[in-house]
């Protein structure tokens, strides 16, 4: 198994995509050893509109790849570098011996009933749940896909499978984004890979919150709504935790305030990590209701979250510090699919998740672009998430285990 990623931005020296493409094809050659990949990621902005399909043919003839899979994206990660808001390039590129390669793009109408039986599911992504290994890369248009009602079924009819990817960035309205899939541009829909066999796709998926007051359970909501938290008012609750916070922690709560829904119900008490983290939307004034993007349930316990950077940093970290304690140093190549709200936004400064991927995993190629939504699993289920980073690891599977 072999990793490369390479990427490249416009400059204003150059008038076309054409010069860029060719110093990517260039540093993934080198990074094969002048193999062809087996499956190939490309990222492109959306400045090259117009020419998505003569990228697609250039990269096809350039670098013979068995699959070529990627989107439109408004900022990119590869090589050494994440580049935003600037017309790049990205290119992530894999061979995979002995691994299976199956492609799928699903319109809106292709889904099944969340009640159809795991066969209707296999059938859609072309692949059966079989016993060995099996990985899911999914890339999706923001506007015309309900990737929600996709990973819930993944998640059914391959309960043991690793999935996660992004929605795509860089169009604001439905038709605009792109979908790359082997020969063929699409402007809706999704675009897949399963990939079994030799392989093993390890995740983290940062959210980058910390909680703040206690653990609360929902006394009353309605589907998006959150009425009463322990039988008060939702804003009543929040205010009584906002009365015990510095001013520093109250404008967070202003600014970045998110609520965290307990995945383990069972745990007595659950801390930071424990939660999958949702946008607070918005306050109905007249009843105190909080708006949540996220439908609850009665008796779940939540408690609210707030991020900042050096938060996030944190949080990222400690995650890279817990996987290398229990993970074999046999990563080969890596994909990161980052908010678009993180980034320099967040930080303060350029490069921050791949340069703290790298201080734990060293120059394990990874690449990656900033997506309108990250796709990936959270104590073994898979949501669609907001401000994370979702990274996959890829290792070889026989050495996974041991053999």
């Amino acid at each position: 198994m072999k990793w490369a990623s390479a990427i490249a931005e416009l400059d204003t020296d150059q008038n076309s995509w054409s010069a860029i493409l060719t110093a990517c094809c260039k540093q993934i050659r080198d990074g094969l050893e002048q193999e062809s990949p087996d499956l190939l990621f490309c990222f492109v902005s959306p400045e090259f509109a117009d020419d998505y399909q003569d990228i697609s043919d250039c990269l096809r003839r350039s670098l013979n790849p068995g699959t070529l899979i990627g989107c439109s994206a408004s900022g990119f990660i590869g090589g050494n570098q994440e580049i935003e808001h600037q017309a790049a390039i990205a290119l992530t590129a894999a061979s995979l011996p002995d691994v299976d390669i199956r492609t799928f793009h699903l319109d809106d109408e292709d889904l099944p009933d969340l009640d159809a039986g795991p066969d209707h599911w296999e059938k859609i992504v072309g692949h059966k749940n079989k016993s060995d290994s099996t990985s899911f890369i999914l890339l999706s248009d923001p506007f015309s896909f309900r990737i929600d009602i996709l990973v819930q079924g993944l998640d059914f009819a391959f309960p043991q499978a690793t999935k996660l990817g992004g929605l795509a960035s860089g169009g604001h309205s439905a038709g605009i984004n792109a979908l790359f899939l082997k020969e063929k541009i699409y402007r809706s829909g999704l675009v897949g890979v399963a990939l079994s066999g030799n392989i093993q796709v390890d995740t983290i998926v940062a959210q980058g919150c910390r909680p703040i007051g206690r653990p609360l359970r929902i006394t009353q909501c309605e589907e998006n709504f959150l009425i009463e938290l322990d039988n008060k008012p939702a804003v009543e609750a929040l205010y009584e935790i906002m009365q015990t916070l510095s001013p520093k922690e109250q404008k967070l709560v202003q600014d970045s305030l998110f609520l965290g829904v307990a995945m383990n119900e069972f745990k007595d008490t659950p801390t930071a990590g424990d939660f999958l983290i949702r946008n607070i939307l918005g306050l109905e004034r007249n009843s105190g209701a909080l708006l949540v993007g996220e439908p609850l349930l009665n008796e779940r316990t939540v408690q609210f979250h707030v991020r900042d950077g050096n938060t996030s940093a944190e949080d990222l970290k400690s995650l890279f510090v817990n996987y290398t304690k229990k993970q074999p140093d046999t990563a080969h190549g890596a994909l990161l699919f980052s908010c678009l709200g993180r980034g320099e936004h967040l930080y303060g400064l350029p490069n921050h998740d791949i340069n703290c991927f790298r201080s734990y995993l060293g120059a394990v190629p990874i690449g990656g672009f900033f997506s309108n939504g990250e796709i990936g699993q959270v104590a073994g289920t898979t949501f669609l998430h907001g401000y994370t980073s979702s990274f996959g690891i890829f290792r070889p599977l026989k050495t996974a285990q041991g053999e």
